[in-house]
């Protein structure tokens, strides 16, 4: 957390002396959701492509006469979203902001700014914790950090994206409710996985010798059977003689492993939580199939409005009808003599 505190020290003239009673709050799930591979698997596709997005900067102007649309008016704003700080690319926060708010319905992105108010750095806030009170008619954020510490910033310093935007004034909705019950049978399926793997190991032979034996010589006559009639490397194909000194007996291991029809209905529960599919996790889709998932899960997490534009008149700029923000997204398409081919995605 050294970078935090390279921050707090950074906006100490803007942080606030924390106040004794709790308000609004929302609490990261233990932040172990993430350590799921079928839930990694679900979020990686949705915050690669929102990391491909580029971000731009459109300011309106309106006036009596005519409105206005600028792209990216001001220079230092433009290279704020290439590079928002020293440690990661525009592409690395969005993806990372991307992830937290499909985790927790919540991200949050501080707004560090110079003497002159203008925005010179932007910072994922990895908290594990956040809480929303008032002081002088201004609303702050307490976050508190997974070593325990915390900050208070005013809300205006706070780019605040939030999902299942419901009960709650301020925050998004915890998947927590929602997924709890989904999660804990994700834990149990892998955890008869891993008991069915590590019962395969156990003793599936039994020589019962008639005679009485030294120790010693048991574990030889054991060993000498396993390497002559268990290994891999024997030639015996599978058949085994003993003498009458000794009886083999087999024994049936029981391996309990996860029903298949369960296991896959809560899979696709997951799945359906996340707006995803197997196809999409697996980039087995096809361009149609794509275009769906993109349109249904990730276009509106980049796009305000409605998705119909216009182009202005110097033939380049092309802006929304309703004036609100949307990213910008393209193809890359090589025209042949046969048919067109699809370069980049």
């Amino acid at each position: 957390m050294g970078l935090w505190n390279r921050i707090v020290q950074k906006m100490s003239k803007q942080t606030f002396k924390m106040v004794q009673e709790r308000g609004n709050g929302f609490y990261a799930w233990n932040g172990r959701l993430y350590h799921s591979d079928v839930v990694r698997a679900c979020i990686r596709p949705k915050t690669k492509a929102i990391g491909k997005a580029v971000a731009k900067h459109i300011r309106t102007t309106r006036t009596q006469e005519r409105e206005r649309v600028e792209v990216n008016p001001d220079a230092y704003i433009r290279f704020l979203l290439e590079e928002p700080n020293p440690l990661m690319s525009g592409q690395m926060l969005q993806e990372k902001v991307a992830n937290q708010l499909a985790l927790n319905h919540n991200a949050f992105i501080l707004i560090v700014r110079d003497e002159f108010e203008k925005p010179i750095e932007l910072y994922p806030i990895p908290c594990s914790g956040v809480e929303a009170f008032y002081k002088d008619n201004e609303l702050f954020l307490r976050f508190v950090f997974l070593n325990g510490r915390e900050s208070t910033f005013p809300y205006s310093d706070i780019i605040h994206l939030r999902d299942d935007f419901n009960e709650d004034d301020i925050f998004g909705e915890s998947p927590m409710e929602a997924l709890s019950q989904l999660m804990e049978c994700v834990s149990i399926m892998d955890q008869g996985f891993v008991k069915a793997i590590k019962n395969s190991g156990v003793i599936r032979w039994l020589l019962r010798f008639t005679n009485a034996m030294r120790p010693d010589d048991v574990r030889k006559n054991v060993q000498e059977f396993a390497d002559t009639y268990l290994s891999v490397e024997s030639e015996t194909f599978g058949a085994a003689g003993v003498d009458s000194k000794a009886d083999v007996q087999r024994i049936e291991p029981k391996d309990y492993v996860p029903n298949a029809a369960q296991t896959d209905r809560i899979i696709k529960r997951i799945y359906d939580f996340f707006n995803t599919n197997e196809k999409i996790v697996s980039s087995l889709y096809t361009e149609d199939e794509w275009i769906a998932y993109y349109e249904n899960a990730i276009e509106p997490m980049i796009t305000q409005g409605s998705y119909e534009v216009e182009t202005l008149l110097d033939n380049w700029t092309v802006v929304t009808l309703d004036g609100k923000l949307a990213a910008h997204y393209e193809n890359s398409v090589v025209i042949t003599d046969g048919e067109p081919e699809l370069l980049t995605l």
